[in-house]
């Protein structure tokens, strides 16, 4: 049993939970008097002056390469990091905001930013901290109507992107954009911008600073933030429907990361972090910022140059990971359970001694956890190949973002021999919630609040889930605490819906999430109101427990589970695994291409037996539906954080809906 993590404040049914260490008063400064994040900032550049900050790779040489199927991929070759100490980013960052002043930027106003993940992305905005501006965020796979709806919502007169995202995606709908005056580009000037509206022009991010580097603003004093300011309108990846912007002010985001940072041991100057997330996720952006205000590295990466094996690096050449060697590592479930399956696969294509071997030392380390002892021998023979994916020195990974099955988390701790954080928190309660602690191996759990929260279990009697349920209080989550947001931009009917204060002043989210408590204080998700579908009996099916049964079969790359009220079954739409599907067509006899394969009637039929082995009763799919194409964010049928979007899939499968549901399809 593991020492109590957590305490309930009365014993009242329904009452919040704390975690022990903030039994009497929540956290909510990192440090004293710095209750701003230009003041967060300052501290840390003042303290690690002349440390190394912002790292990132320099590309060497980019050729096409030509794939057997014609298609064209861009391969790089990529130097050693170089590096921006902490007072280089502060400079650039003071110039950068001067300069955004001298073109017009007023503080409390907003200034959008729709840009990859990089260093001019954390510059920008630290910037725009200490000026004062609200930084509007939208991620870079957002569709053109999103990006039109958050920029015209926010009424934003600026934006700062990338030249390849101002070519693939603003060029197409800057004219819809009609307040639009100011582009910026973080990477030099694009070759060709003739095309734009007039009256918008375009700047580069280094012409912007030397404004601001030569700006006479001495007789005008800075308009510094106070606490309650807004620093961040961050605009959700819409899993649900349009986005919301969610605003965040200074106060949530330092008591956010001052939460976070406490579950992180002897954080400092030794760890080094890989940035390649979304910076417009609330996850990416918070663990960027706890590691800013402890003196870590932040080397960047991106999905495409992470590994040595990632779609952009070329063969022989070393992917991020290898060169940076980063000892802390955000991810989402979709990464982990990916690295889960590939090395599954090498596994799976081991002699049958090396296969067996290997095995042996798993079962013989999950064994050895679980008693709380460690596996030096097995790390450093079995394990170290599989760590070397990651560069070798991970210490700690943090996920968050979607629920991490429990054979990826209990792989993860094994195999990269180093804790999995698994973390719960939304955009509206500035990331923080829950952090599991690194010496908690168990799985399916999300841990003890944070010190900056505390957490109450409400009844949704809909869903039949009640705080006064045996063994464990279960209900709908509800998060209080300094890190709660202020709300939706311009939707305060959503925002009364979601938000709600008490007696005491305390602002309560209602998450939409159900969760238990178990008796060691740490949380576990179980359901989401949303999933909840009632069959035409009356039976209520959790379409994200379906999901999550099927996951993690190997001929499974993603599901979406769909049920409606006026049927009886559950149906899904399933991405297949290519070498597993293919073996299994060859196996049953079954030739032709990758997409004859998943339009074959006779093959949905055998992935069915497949699911129908693993799944429960009367909530296994019935029918499915084989996609021949992966859902990436670009394909906007899931969020960058590769959550699925239901609205969007549903649309996109309508005639495959109607076809299983046995409507006549014209």
């Amino acid at each position: 049993m593991f020492p109590n993590s957590l305490l309930p404040v009365n014993n009242k049914p329904g009452g919040a939970y704390r975690s022990v260490n903030s039994l009497h008063c929540l956290a909510s400064v990192l440090y004293p008097g710095c209750d701003t994040l230009d003041k967060v900032f300052k501290y840390a550049k003042t303290k690690y002056k002349d440390k190394k900050l912002l790292g990132t790779r320099e590309i060497l040489k980019e050729e096409d390469e030509i794939q057997p199927s014609g298609k064209v991929f861009k391969k790089v070759i990529l130097g050693k990091y170089t590096w921006l100490s902490y007072e280089d980013v502060y400079i650039k960052a003071v110039n950068f905001g001067n300069g955004l002043a001298v073109l017009g930027q007023q503080p409390k106003t907003n200034i959008a930013i729709f840009c990859e993940t990089r260093a001019e992305w954390m510059i920008a905005a630290q910037a725009c901290f200490m000026c004062n501006y609200q930084l509007v965020t939208l991620y870079a796979t957002l569709g053109g109507p999103a990006i039109v709806h958050g920029l015209n919502e926010t009424e934003v007169t600026t934006i700062i992107t990338s030249k390849e995202l101002m070519q693939t995606k603003l060029k197409e709908i800057v004219s819809q954009v009609p307040l639009l005056r100011h582009i910026i580009t973080v990477d030099g000037k694009p070759t060709t911008w003739s095309e734009f509206p007039k009256g918008v022009i375009v700047h580069t991010m280094a012409s912007v600073q030397a404004m601001g580097a030569k700006a006479d603003i001495g007789n005008k004093p800075p308009c510094r933030p106070v606490p309650s300011d807004i620093a961040v309108i961050m605009y959700t990846s819409g899993s649900t429907g349009i986005p919301k912007g969610v605003m965040i002010s200074h106060c949530n985001i330092i008591a956010g990361i001052t939460g976070m940072a406490e579950r992180i041991p002897n954080l400092g100057e030794k760890d080094i972090y890989i940035g390649y997330l979304p910076l417009a996720h609330v996850l990416e952006l918070s663990a960027e910022l706890v590691c800013l205000s402890h003196g870590c590295r932040i080397g960047y990466s991106s999905p495409q140059t992470l590994a040595d094996q990632s779609s952009k690096i070329k063969k022989g050449s070393k992917g991020d990971v290898t060169t940076l060697k980063p000892t802390l590592m955000a991810a989402v479930p979709e990464i982990m359970d990916r690295i889960y399956k590939n090395v599954m696969n090498k596994v799976n294509e081991m002699t049958s001694f090396q296969r067996n071997l290997f095995i042996l030392a798993y079962n013989y380390k999950m064994e050895q956890i679980s008693k709380g002892y460690t596996t030096p021998l097995c790390d450093s023979l079995i394990f170290r190949k599989v760590r070397m994916l990651l560069g070798g020195k991970i210490r700690i990974l943090l996920c968050g973002g979607a629920p991490l099955s429990a054979a990826t988390q209990r792989f993860m701790n094994i195999c990269f021999c180093c804790p999995v954080g698994q973390g719960y928190g939304l955009t509206e309660s500035a990331g923080a919630g829950t952090i599991t602690e690194v010496w908690d191996y168990t799985t399916g759990r999300v841990g003890a609040p944070l010190v900056c929260c505390e957490i109450k279990l409400m009844n949704w009697e809909e869903g039949g889930y009640y705080n006064t349920d045996k063994p464990y209080p279960r209900g709908e989550i509800l998060i209080g605490g300094q890190n709660v947001t202020v709300g939706y931009y311009k939707n305060e009917a959503r925002t009364r819906k979601d938000f709600t204060v008490d007696e005491n002043g305390q602002r309560w989210l209602h998450t939409g999430d159900i969760g238990e408590f178990h008796h060691d204080g740490c949380l576990k998700i179980i359901d989401r109101k949303k999933d909840l579908v009632k069959l035409q009996a009356g039976e209520y099916v959790s379409l994200g427990k379906v999901e999550a049964a099927l996951k993690n079969l190997p001929l499974v790359d993603n599901i979406c589970a769909y049920a409606s009220s006026f049927h009886s079954y559950v149906i899904g739409f399933v991405v297949p695994n290519q070498k597993e599907l293919a073996e299994l067509a060859r196996k049953k006899g079954f030739k032709g291409t990758w997409e004859e394969i998943c339009n074959s009637p006779e093959m949905e039929k055998e992935v069915l037996k497949v699911l129908a082995e693993a799944a429960m009763k009367f909530e296994i799919p019935v029918k499915i539906r084989l996609s021949p194409d992966p859902w990436t964010p670009e394909t906007g049928l899931v969020t960058d954080a590769f959550k699925l979007k239901r609205k969007e899939l549903t649309a996109f499968y309508q005639t495959d809906i109607d076809r299983m549901y046995g409507k006549n399809v014209k």
